[in-house]
C-alpha cells in the first residue's frame, strides 16, 4: 500500500546533483559552440556560448534525482517503497564503496549509482513479491540516508 499523506514528515533530502568538476565540464560545450559561430559574427558566437553553456548547466542540477525519506517511504529518484519492506541498510565509503558499485554490484538488485559521489548505501528487500532484492543508491552523506531510512523503519 502507498503512503499517500502529504504531511509526512521530512526525514531526510539530497539531490545527486552534478560535482562540481563535472558542472566545468558541462559548462566546457559553450565555448565549443561559440567556436562554430564564430564566423558568422563575434557577438553572436559569444551569446550562444554562454546561453548552451547556462542552460546545460541549469537542466543537469535540476533534472539531477533526488533521494528523500518522508514519513515511512524512501523515494530514489522515480523510485519509491515502503520502510516496512526494507532491511538493514549498509553504508560504504571509499574502496568498499568502489567494489560494491563494482565487481559486487547485486544483479538482483535495483540501483541508482552517480559517478562523482563516492558514498553508497545498499538495502536489502524483505518484500517477497518484489523481483529486486537490494537497492544501492549513492549518496554524498551515506550514513545520514542509512539512519534515515532507520527513522523510517521505526516510524512504520
Amino acid at each position: 500500500m502507498q503512503n499517500t499523506d502529504r504531511d509526512a514528515r521530512l526525514i531526510y533530502r539530497e539531490r545527486l546533483s552534478p560535482s562540481l568538476w563535472m558542472v566545468v565540464v558541462i559548462a566546457l560545450v559553450g565555448p565549443m559552440v561559440s567556436l562554430v559561430f564564430a564566423p558568422v559574427a563575434s557577438a553572436i558566437a559569444i551569446a550562444a556560448g554562454v546561453a548552451v553553456s547556462l542552460v546545460l548547466v541549469v537542466l543537469s542540477i535540476l533534472l539531477s534525482p533526488a533521494l528523500e525519506v518522508r514519513g515511512t517511504v524512501l523515494r530514489a529518484g522515480r523510485a519509491h517503497i515502503d520502510a516496512r519492506w526494507l532491511g538493514e541498510p549498509e553504508h560504504f565509503t571509499g574502496e568498499e564503496a568502489r567494489d560494491r558499485r563494482g565487481r559486487d554490484l547485486a544483479r538482483d538488485g535495483w540501483h541508482l549509482i552517480r559517478g562523482g559521489i563516492d558514498g553508497l548505501v545498499v538495502v536489502p528487500i524483505t518484500d517477497p513479491d518484489d523481483p529486486m532484492r537490494s537497492w544501492t543508491i549513492s549518496s554524498r552523506t551515506p550514513d545520514r540516508l542509512s539512519a534515515a531510512i532507520r527513522a523510517a523503519q521505526n516510524a512504520s
